[in-house]
């Protein structure tokens, strides 16, 4: 039975934006009739090379004669199951039967399938749905258009007269009946509507239902569905790169004798980040890596360690430290400035963040065939056209003409997303070098991507408040400390890195304040960094969130009637709905259960706001979580059973993080290089998620995201209720 879309309660129900041109049409090809749209004029330039001629109707559906209707996906699938979501957006304007839905990989055409808040095919920012939330609706509203059209012409009867539910298009007066399969050759004749109308979401009967839940569960449960370890191509190799272990060394010398002399090595030569070992199999592959003698140049090579570089950081933030041509850039500022370094501070913190690998179960891989200047590329990729541009760039051809077949995923949290394509590049110069047209898939071991680089960057936080006399804030001076992950990227631009200080700047808490001082310094290092799931709101929703608890502490308030204070003053509605919604559901008021204490945190990241209600006790001096209560606003909720999933893997992985995740460095060396020495949350720890969903009419909003940083700061806000010290440094378990 269909759940309407109203309060959602679904714990108990759960087994810069470009403008888009709109270019609909039809045609007949192969039996199988195509609808969609093309976004972005950029595309043209990006997409050079590729064929681009999808005739009339476009990319986005395809009606099989056997009665199925494909959805075409710009986005990869690798857990966050954003395909059935957006299946769903083009069924219901198409009224189409939901078991007779499917999901496909789209090709890498950035002209066709580029994401609206990119401008290049990628998928990230917790953006897919909300990025094609009127495009795949409106190809499904124009596909609906010409099926009834077609029906009209062939029936001789009025297209007002025929109506169409679960993929069965009605004439009532006639009695006449047809699926979409009979009709697709008259409906790619059919002129398609340049404007389709799109239906109010008030009558919408699978969006927002229970009914949309993965496509993929049984393929990958299965086995059926398809990653990379699982291609295997006629004479294919396998390749394994020996690494620096310091970031910036380089090949100085290699001995390859004993690596050739592995059973199973075929060649042995040097790429730009280190010495490839090519195989007839990973075993052999592995092998003559192990056997590898390399002599680096670690000459420009980063060797401070982790504690050195955090040290500087604090450092820098107190105006000690050697800035040299580093500066201070404000990111919000209110009221005189200069009166938030003065007063008597209510509060004087600092907050620290280690290095986070991303930890994926997937390891990095691809395979890639390299003939001449023709390249295809098979793996999870994340931002097809980065892998384009930078595999063209290598065996010098067109970016549009370099082929990449997209595969599932085991994960990514960002790791996938670099502007460098490092791991992709990698197989193509070793494809490249073996050339013919030969298959190479390259594998990253686990330890090779633990310790290989692009982490979360370590930060570091100087937060300073005064506070009025009724203990709310008065003036907020803010220091972040951080590297950069933007500078150097096509996206960089020179400006402002948004992503350092994204959940800082905006913040309600800010607005509420009436002097605001909040700068951000953006110093070099030699360790490569990435954005990690939910990117700038992994500490700045801890510093926020844990802050404004230590001052509703002092000020002898309840946090979360504190945070209504704030929330109402800084106009803050959807922040406040949230932490209404949660609080009510988790029993804020009530007695918390025997032994355990609650903790509350609130905040908003890739347009969607979340609040949680952690239930909090100690275990041999650690903190144990048992019950999470989440109420998040994610506008119009199109599959609340795949939001509820997401909350909980995005709570357990926030809590992983915030718990033991820490990259250190050692002499420039990282130290960690698998979960032995990684500690992630295990499955007896995960604590039991429950998630609410305000309703809502807006447009969706990120739902992959934003369920990460929130955990973190109610669990040290439950500390900090139980009378434990403020915490100033994460993990909070300490090794």
């Amino acid at each position: 039975m269909n759940k309407p879309l109203k309060a959602i309660d679904v714990s108990k129900s759960r087994g810069k934006t470009r403008r888009e041109a709109l270019a609909v049409g039809a045609t007949v090809a192969g039996g199988a009739l195509l609808v969609g749209c093309s976004p972005h004029l950029m595309g043209d330039v990006l997409s050079l090379g590729a064929k681009t001629d999808f005739g009339p109707f476009g990319p986005f559906l395809k009606f099989s004669p056997d009665g199925w209707v494909t959805v075409m996906s710009k986005h990869i699938e690798f857990g966050q199951g954003n395909h059935a979501g957006l299946a769903a957006l083009a069924a219901e304007e198409l009224d189409a039967d939901w078991a007779k839905v499917r999901v496909a990989f789209a090709p890498a055409i950035a002209k066709v399938y580029a994401n609206g808040l990119m401008g290049v095919q990628g998928t990230g920012g917790s953006s897919a749905i909300s990025n094609s939330w009127t495009q795949l609706r409106t190809a499904g509203a124009a596909a609906r258009a010409m099926f009834v059209q077609a029906a009209a012409k062939t029936w001789n009867v009025p297209a007002a007269e025929i109506t169409v539910q679960n993929g069965v298009l009605t004439h009532a007066k006639s009695g006449k009946t047809s699926g979409f399969a009979p009709l697709i050759a008259e409906a790619g004749k059919i002129t398609p509507p340049q404007k389709p109308v799109l239906k109010d979401p008030k009558t919408f009967t699978l969006i927002g239902t229970d009914r949309v839940r993965r496509k993929d569960s049984q393929s990958k449960s299965d086995g059926t569905a398809r990653y990379t370890q699982d291609v295997h191509l006629p004479n294919m190799l396998t390749a394994m790169v020996a690494h620096p272990t310091r970031f910036g060394a380089k090949v100085a010398s290699f001995d390859d004798k004993a690596a050739r002399a592995t059973p199973g090595v075929v060649d042995v030569f040097q790429i730009p980040t280190g010495v490839a070992v090519v195989a007839e199999t990973t075993y052999a592959a592995r092998q003559g890596r192990d056997a590898l003698k390399v002599n680096w140049d670690e000459s420009k090579a980063e060797k401070r360690g982790s504690d050195q570089i955090q040290s500087w950081y604090a450092d820098l933030a107190a105006g000690k430290g050697q800035a040299g041509d580093l500066k201070w850039q404000a990111f919000q500022s209110a009221g005189d400035a200069a009166k938030a370094a003065g007063g008597t501070a209510a509060l004087e913190t600092t907050y620290d963040f280690p290095y986070l690998a991303h930890a994926t179960m997937e390891p990095l891989n691809c395979v890639a065939i390299v003939d001449g200047n023709s390249a295809k590329l098979i793996h999870g990729s994340q931002i097809p056209t980065m892998d384009q541009l930078n595999t063209a760039k290598i065996v010098g051809t067109l970016p549009g003409a370099v082929q990449v077949e997209t595969l599932y995923a085991g994960g990514s949290f960002g790791r996938r997303a670099n502007f460098q394509s490092d791991y992709v590049a990698e197989c193509v110069h070793v494809a490249k070098h073996v050339g013919k047209g030969r298959p190479v898939k390259l594998i990253w071991t686990r330890e090779d991507d633990m310790a290989g680089g692009y982490y979360r960057p370590l930060i570091h936080h100087a937060v300073r408040v005064t506070v009025d006399q009724d203990g709310y804030p008065a003036t907020w001076r803010h220091r972040i400390v951080s590297q950069s992950i933007m500078k150097g990227s096509p996206m960089g631009g020179g400006k402002l890195d948004e992503t350092a200080v994204e959940g800082a700047k905006g913040s309600p808490y800010l607005k509420a304040t009436p002097v605001v001082d909040a700068q951000l310094m953006l110093p070099d290092v030699g360790v490569p960094v990435l954005w990690w799931r939910s990117v700038g709101a992994t500490h700045t929703a801890f510093v926020m969130e844990h802050t404004i608890d230590q001052l509703a502490k002092k000020a002898g308030k309840d946090p979360v009637d504190y945070r209504r204070a704030l929330y109402t003053k800084a106009g803050a509605n959807r922040h406040l709905a949230v932490l209404n919604l949660a609080a009510e559901k988790a029993g804020w008021t009530t007695p918390a259960p025997a032994g355990w204490t609650r903790g509350v945190a609130v905040h908003e990241s890739f347009g969607s706001v979340v609040a949680q209600v952690a239930e909090v006790k100690l275990v041999n001096g650690q903190p144990k979580v048992g019950r999470v209560v989440t109420a998040i606003d994610c506008g119009t909720a199109i599959s609340p059973d795949q939001i509820a999933a997401q909350m909980e893997g995005g709570t357990c992985y926030g809590l992983s993080g915030a718990m033991f995740g820490k990259i250190t460095l050692k002499d420039g060396q990282v130290e960690q290089h698998n979960f032995d020495s990684y500690r992630v949350l295990r499955h007896s720890e995960a604590p039991s998620v429950e998630t609410y969903i305000v309703p809502s009419a807006n447009p969706p909003s990120g739902v992959g995201e934003p369920g990460t940083p929130v955990i973190g700061p109610a669990v040290a806000n439950a500390l900090l209720a139980m009378g434990q010290a403020p915490t100033t440094s994460l993990p909070l378990v300490k090794t």
